[in-house]
C-alpha cells in the first residue's frame, strides 16, 4: 500500500472507533463544530 492509502485507512478506522459510542461521538461532533463546520439542524 502506498502512504496515502495507509493514512486514509487508519483515519477511517480511528473514526469508526471514536464514533462507536454516544459519548465519544458527541465529543467529536463538538470539536468539529468548534473548528467551524456548519451545525447539523
Amino acid at each position: 500500500m502506498d502512504r496515502k492509502k495507509m493514512m486514509m485507512s487508519s483515519l477511517a478506522l480511528g473514526a469508526a472507533y471514536l464514533l462507536r459510542n454516544k459519548n465519544s461521538r458527541q465529543q467529536v461532533m463538538t470539536q468539529l463544530q468548534s473548528m467551524g463546520l456548519p451545525k447539523k439542524k
